[in-house]
């Protein structure tokens, strides 16, 4: 240490000076932060567009794409069952022949149709349109 610093030294519970590390005291040295440098946040008011009253647009969303599937059926095996397909294997659904498949818009139920062919293709023809409310609670 240089002459004219003192040192700060402590004892501790045996009787040993101990140097008092210059963090430790700085950190006793250190006040709360005043309270008034807090301050409350302000906000502007959102103003309403002329359309006060008129119901949202779906205009925005006629463009968004959504998943469409057809459920022929399902049926429920074993992993050594499903291990045992082999081309040509037939799997039996839970539906019956002519039961009408389910349409699905994004996993919910949007409705049933039947199975058509349009030039080489599968179609589904809707023959039920499920209510709109009870289909998104579902």
């Amino acid at each position: 240490m240089c002459p004219g610093e003192e040192e700060v030294k402590d004892q501790n519970s045996q009787g040993v000076a101990v140097e008092e590390a210059p963090q430790e005291v700085a950190a006793e040295k250190q006040e709360e932060p005043a309270r008034d440098s807090v301050k409350k946040a302000e906000f502007q008011e959102v103003a309403n567009g002329p359309d006060k009253g008129a119901k949202p647009s779906m205009d925005l969303l006629m463009n968004v794409t959504l998943p469409v599937s057809v459920e022929l059926g399902r049926a429920t095996m074993t992993i050594q069952e499903v291990l045992a397909i082999y081309e040509g294997s037939v799997i039996e659904l839970e539906r019956v022949a002519g039961e009408p498949v389910d349409i699905l818009v994004s996993g919910k139920l949007l409705g049933k149709g039947e199975v058509v062919v349009v030039d080489d293709k599968f179609g589904i023809r809707i023959t039920e349109l499920i209510n709109r409310v009870e289909g998104i609670e579902q």
